[in-house]
């Protein structure tokens, strides 16, 4: 069937582009023209086509889209919840995913199941096929293949916020404007983008394509007057797999059941049986070496402009934190391919340097590059300049999403590409605006944390960033996102809603049964055998407070009360799931709630953060140091600042607090014993 699909798709994007003239292309007019075929743009298309409006998608390559340009894999920590996220609206890269796994985990499994992060390795052809297919099948959607030049903009419309509107594109081969309500931009690195290999430097947004258009930046800059700046990002070698020694690397297993991104799926398309390991090595001394050795060859390190702190090249890590020794991971490429990713060697010296490097370490000792590393360089829009809807404020109809906003990663960029479609399309349709808060969704905390805060380094999504991660769970991301996307968004597929109003529903009749049966903890203890419930508790519990007990599984439940709980055996897990994280949501809200009351509570002037004794992270802490902010509701303002980082911050100070205090009180009070002590004394005869 998909094979079927890709078919179609090469022949009716081909003819359309051979069948159609520029002068054919001005009669047509589309609701939304979406700019660039990767992982925002085909978000960003399909959400706008689902919506109803009439779209045109235009990439430089057709081929290309839906290529993964840098590691071979989705999903992760704070990731794996956009891409659920993503699916409940009903994306493509969920499913996608589904289809071209190979090596499916899930990370932080020894934590709670708030911030599980459902991973992946993937097939590289297999995705880009299946993205290329759902394009084909999507109504309303056109491809053309080209490269914009630089957009139409015209007098706003006086009823409108903007000093701007967009009404379309013109193409950089000079044919007629191609018109359009909204577009969208999702030009990756593409934007006035600048590749980098040693002391080689030329023009591109990825090895092998065609160069950016310079007219599109220059729109941007000089027409719109929207601030721009600049970041920088890379790749690391593709590795011959046939020459690396695998017996000197840890070999890493994959779960044995694999977990589906998708609430459509129930499995991968992948078997258990057929997935492909990873492999752990790690640099070594020499790796060190030949950096500082080749420093003066790599005019990529040696720019201004930001790099990934989460993603840093060998050549920043080494030169960051010298004398450590640093993780590699050898990640397959494909079922059928022959090559290795080494993620965590991304690196832009010379190729023959990059050689030595790698042969530095001892599972690499005979490794072949087959395609070097290298660096790229490209213009970002400053996103404070974006309203929530990812609209730029001063320009009506244009839309921006992905790495020209100052974000970094497949995850990011798809989920505010599906959010931008959709807006533009409501905005072509002549709907309002849709916002997705950050309490219900971590699409919401990323949105935010751009439009709010901004940028000053490529942006990656963690749960810290989310105050209310108990409850924004990969687990329930159909419930929170799916009704609301067909009741009131109207991206979401009727087939979707029923199956999400079903779960909804049976979840629910799941916790109602659960509540209804209760028993004393004797009774519970008699019934269930050995578990943790404390002998000295005598209170009646219901099944919803016993199933918060960790060695207590729904299936226990359901073996003393079958007649009631047999028939959710389907729900099992997420039942135990919700259970666990009720108390843990309430605690919660509380928390918020008190950083809201205590935002005027000031901050020592001293304080020093480096070494605080606290849970923060490097980068918090940093910033922190940076602007030394008087107050905590100043803190909470900073960028980069995070949710986890605020509330562990509040707690020291009180307790701190409390404890100077404590400290200050007993030193007065130690003070008036000696006062009354010497007035005492001073009312004591001097005996003559």
């Amino acid at each position: 069937m998909l094979a079927q699909k890709l078919h179609l798709l090469r022949h009716n994007v081909l003819s359309f582009v051979s069948s159609r003239t520029g002068s054919d292309l001005t009669r047509r007019q589309y609701d939304v023209i979406v700019v660039g075929g990767g992982h925002a743009g085909t978000e960003a298309a399909a959400a706008a086509a689902r919506l109803g409006a009439e779209t045109l998608l235009i990439t430089q390559k057709i081929m290309t889209i839906g290529a993964l340009s840098c590691n071979p894999s989705l999903g992760g920590v704070g990731k794996g919840q956009l891409v659920r996220e993503v699916d409940a609206l009903d994306g493509l890269c969920g499913r996608a995913g589904d289809w071209a796994g190979v090596h499916f985990s899930i990370l932080n499994r020894s934590k709670g199941p708030a911030v599980w992060g459902p991973r992946a390795q993937l097939d590289r052809e297999r995705y880009r096929q299946f993205i290329q297919s759902e394009l084909l099948s999507t109504p309303r959607l056109t491809v053309l293949e080209g490269s914009v030049d630089e957009l139409l903009v015209s007098q706003p419309n006086p009823e409108e916020p903007g000093h701007h509107r967009v009404t379309g594109i013109r193409l950089v081969d000079g044919s007629h404007p191609i018109l359009s309500s909204s577009v969208v931009l999702t030009t990756g690195t593409f934007l006035s983008g600048s590749l980098f290999m040693g002391q080689t430097t030329s023009p591109g947004g990825r090895m092998g394509d065609a160069q950016s258009c310079a007219g599109l930046s220059y729109t941007l800059k000089e027409t719109l007057g929207l601030r721009v700046g600049r970041l920088r990002t890379g790749t690391p070698p593709r590795i011959v797999k046939e020459s690396v020694d695998l017996s000197l690397a840890q070999l890493q297993a994959p779960d044995k059941q694999p977990t589906p991104f998708s609430f459509l799926n129930t499995h991968t398309h992948c078997k258990p049986e057929e997935q492909l390991p990873c492999y752990l090595i790690h640099t070594t001394p020499g790796v060190e070496r030949v950096v500082r050795e080749s420093v003066h060859l790599n005019c990529h390190i040696q720019q201004d402009a930001k790099g990934p702190r989460y993603c840093p090249s060998i050549e920043s890590r080494v030169l960051r934190f010298p004398g450590r020794r640093h993780q590699v991971w050898l990640e397959p490429e494909g079922l059928t391919s022959d090559l290795l990713y080494p993620q965590g060697l991304s690196m832009t010296m010379p190729p023959d340097v990059q050689l030595r490097l790698l042969r530095e370490i001892p599972a690499l000792h005979r490794a072949e590059i087959r395609t070097p590393g290298y660096g790229v360089q490209y213009d970002f829009v400053c996103p404070t300049q974006l309203t929530p809807s990812l609209q730029v404020k001063s320009t009506q109809g244009l839309f921006l999403a992905g790495q020209i906003n100052g974000t970094t990663g497949y995850e990011e960029a798809a989920a505010q590409g599906l959010w931008a479609g959709v807006n533009a399309g409501r905005t072509a349709l002549s709907l309002p605006p849709m916002a997705l808060s950050r309490t219900q969704s971590y699409i919401g905390v990323l949105i935010d944390d751009l439009v709010g805060r901004g940028v000053t380094e490529p942006y990656r999504m963690f749960t810290s960033r989310a105050e209310f991660r108990t409850y924004l769970r990969p687990d329930n991301a159909d419930l929170r996102l799916t009704p609301r996307g067909f009741e009131e968004v109207g991206c979401v597929t009727l087939q979707r809603y029923k199956k999400a109003v079903s779960v909804r529903d049976g979840l629910q009749e799941a916790l109602m049964a659960l509540q209804s049966v209760a028993l004393s903890s004797t009774r519970w203890r008699e019934k269930l055998g050995n578990i943790s419930l404390s002998e000295n508790k005598s209170t009646t519990l219901n099944g919803l407070d016993l199933l918060q007990y960790k060695d207590v599984s729904f299936e226990m439940l359901a073996s003393v009360f079958p007649e009631c709980l047999s028939q959710y055996f389907e729900y099992s897990q997420r039942l135990k799931i919700e259970a666990v994280y009720r108390p843990h949501c309430e605690k919660q809200s509380r928390e918020m709630e008190r950083i809201r009351r205590e935002e005027s509570l000031s901050l020592p002037s001293d304080m020093d953060y480096l070494s605080l004794p606290v849970s923060l992270s490097q980068e918090v802490r940093e910033i922190l140091d940076r602007v030394r902010p008087n107050t905590l509701g100043a803190a909470t303002r900073l960028p980069g600042m995070t949710p986890a980082g605020i509330i562990h911050l509040l707690n020291y100070v009180l307790r701190t607090g409390q404890r100077n205090r404590h400290t200050e009180h007993r030193n007065r009070s130690s003070q008036k014993e000696g006062e009354k002590g010497q007035l005492c004394a001073s009312n004591i005869p001097i005996s003559q």
